[in-house]
């Protein structure tokens, strides 16, 4: 007799399932037998993806099409995973990108830190009731290293007076930190744990629609980074590691828990970058502080 499959009878949702880390992360929680969810921005591309990831007679791998970026994607997106999934044990932040050129989102707001954090911020607090009612449960966000080099610049969150490519990635990777320490602070109690990733430097398609220096400089030595499974890695063992049980508000590297920026353990910051997002991405004051409520009524 077959021996359980480890994550058998465990939704996973990861966002930003189509192509690189995070298609190596639903494949390999697949692999251990979870129900997998995957969000992308094309449907061919995700239902090829899902038919990629899928493990053996395993379930279907199901697949949430909307970009992520808009915010009327990402509430329409909460509703659907809502009616579809009726228990949701572990949420991967996986959606992101970098731009060189500063764009502008439907919404209004830069595309860097609306995609990279108000994304993953809004989508959470969407999620987060079910994930509660499916305890114990995971939210993991991926990062980067690059929070090290990150400033959260409350006067000019959106990069509107003065813009660097770098400089906005390293914002909203810092800011998935604070997010984090902030979430699992607010949800302490309940059973929800959070914790956040630096994935390593990763060969995949990162930063090729507008690529930056660092980008253009690091092409000619693809082949000696990390493949998108090796970069996986981290993610899929804080999905789904019985050792990391518990454990919340913690960053990791390399599977194992780090110290990260001297910034992200600013709980100022943190509590007003949460207040900054919730005003951005619409939540009222009760939606706003309703985690806050959870773990004072646990």
């Amino acid at each position: 007799m077959a021996e359980p499959r480890p994550m058998a009878g465990r939704t996973v949702l990861v966002t930003g399932g189509t192509g690189g880390i995070g298609k190596a992360t639903a494949t390999g929680l697949a692999a251990m037998g979870a129900r997998v969810a995957i969000t992308g921005r094309d449907r061919q591309r995700a239902e090829a993806a899902s038919r990629d990831i899928r493990a053996g007679d395993g379930p279907p791998v199901e697949v949430f099409i909307g970009d992520m970026s808009v915010q009327a994607d990402v509430r329409r997106l909460g509703a659907e995973l809502l009616a579809a999934l009726p228990r949701l044990d572990v949420l991967v932040n996986n959606v992101g990108g970098f731009w060189n050129t500063r764009h502008v989102t439907a919404d209004g707001l830069e595309h860097t830190f609306a995609l990279n954090h108000l994304a993953p911020f809004l989508l959470t607090h969407l999620l987060v009731d079910r994930l509660v009612d499916s305890a114990p449960a995971r939210i993991v966000t991926v990062s980067s290293d690059a929070q090290r080099l990150g400033r959260v610049d409350f006067a000019d969150l959106q990069g509107e007076r003065s813009w660097s490519g770098q400089r906005a990635y390293n914002q909203s990777k810092l800011a998935n930190v604070l997010f984090t320490y902030e979430l699992a602070r607010r949800l302490r109690g309940t059973g929800v744990t959070a914790t956040v990733l630096h994935p390593g430097v990763v060969r995949s398609g990162f930063g090729v629609e507008d690529p930056g220096r660092i980008q253009r400089l690091i092409t000619p030595f693809m082949g000696l980074l990390k493949t998108p499974e090796h970069g996986a890695l981290t993610s899929i063992r804080l999905a789904s590691a019985p050792e990391v049980d518990g454990i919340t508000g913690q960053f990791f590297a390399n599977r194992t828990p780090r110290r990260s920026s001297k910034r992200s353990y600013d709980e100022a910051d943190a509590r007003r970058l949460w207040e900054a997002s919730a005003q951005l991405v619409g939540l009222d004051a009760g939606d706003a502080g309703r985690l806050g409520r959870v773990r004072d009524a646990s």
